[in-house]
């Protein structure tokens, strides 16, 4: 049988069935001596000596560390207008990550309500005329379209600490605070040791309870691959007069080219050009 694991409690496996029937199930030992299996893990499970056992961790489309879960649809870039500010070059910098992850990005202005002064204004319609997904939320005013955004996927949510994700969860599934709220008492009075990773049903999909990126490390991208990883880029790749293209001296270059013509943002691509000093940065420290 075929099912997904949502829930992962030291050697304890909870996999939902696409009927959405949940079963406790362990793991063969040569499964986890080959790759520990992560919540979001589609596998093949047997019913064995009375208990459900799985046998395969079936191919991943792709797999974070932190949170751990596998076959991610899409990241919430959580950012706020006000408290903490809203900051496009982490922005620019989370959706590299998730691009870079195979993930897509999806940008959620919160706080709205409280006011958004003009500079922000037009940083946030920058995003809106660009290629990455932007919703607007405010308190007590949630955009229908959010809930259904969450249908039929996996989500992770990222951002700065105190721009309101666990808010904007709270408002979507009241469930969601109630659910973490006793997963953190049962944690606490056990073993620190304790393993602990799920993924929640919110609104129809599933979400990672431990949302967010561990580190903003762009390390282990070559500068070559950068440029796909912007989501204003991507229309423009292939354009350029040399196949090896940074976009950033080069003539006849299509990126320089939308930006010159206001078809990419001059912040995106300034942003850009940041990451890609900070990429050959660290490269330098390892030759």
């Amino acid at each position: 049988m075929k099912a997904r694991i949502i829930k992962i409690v030291s050697k304890e496996y909870t996999l939902l069935t696409d009927q959405g029937e949940r079963l406790d199930a362990i793991v063969m030992g040569k499964v986890r001596r080959q790759d520990a299996p992560v919540a979001g893990d589609l596998v093949e499970s047997e019913f064995v000596n009375g208990r459900w056992v799985i046998q395969k961790i079936l191919p991943r489309r792709n797999r974070l560390i932190r949170p751990a879960v596998a076959n991610v649809d899409q990241a919430l870039i959580i950012m706020s207008v006000k408290d903490p500010d809203f900051s496009p070059a982490l922005i620019d910098r989370l959706s590299i990550l998730i691009m870079h992850a195979g993930i897509q990005p999806i940008l959620c202005v919160t706080k709205c309500d409280l006011g958004i002064s003009p500079d922000f204004e037009e940083r946030i319609r920058e995003y809106e005329a660009g290629e990455m997904p932007v919703i607007r939320t405010a308190k007590g005013s949630l955009d229908p379209s959010l809930a259904s955004l969450f249908s039929g996927r996996i989500t992770v949510l990222t951002g700065q600490s105190g721009a309101g994700k666990s808010t904007l969860l709270n408002e979507l599934e009241p469930s969601f605070h109630l659910a973490t709220q006793e997963i953190s008492k049962a944690l606490g009075r056990g073993r620190h040791t304790t393993r602990h990773n799920e993924l929640h049903e919110v609104c129809g999909g599933l979400v990672a309870d431990t949302p967010g990126f561990s580190s903003i490390d762009f390390s282990h991208i070559e500068a070559r691959d950068l440029a796909a990883c912007v989501p204003d880029f991507v229309p423009y790749l292939g354009g350029c007069r040399f196949n090896d293209c940074i976009h950033e001296n080069e003539p006849g270059c299509s990126i320089k080219e939308a930006v010159a013509e206001g078809k990419i943002c001059r912040v995106r691509y300034e942003n850009y050009l940041q990451v890609l000093e900070m990429i050959r940065q660290r490269k330098e420290k390892y030759l």
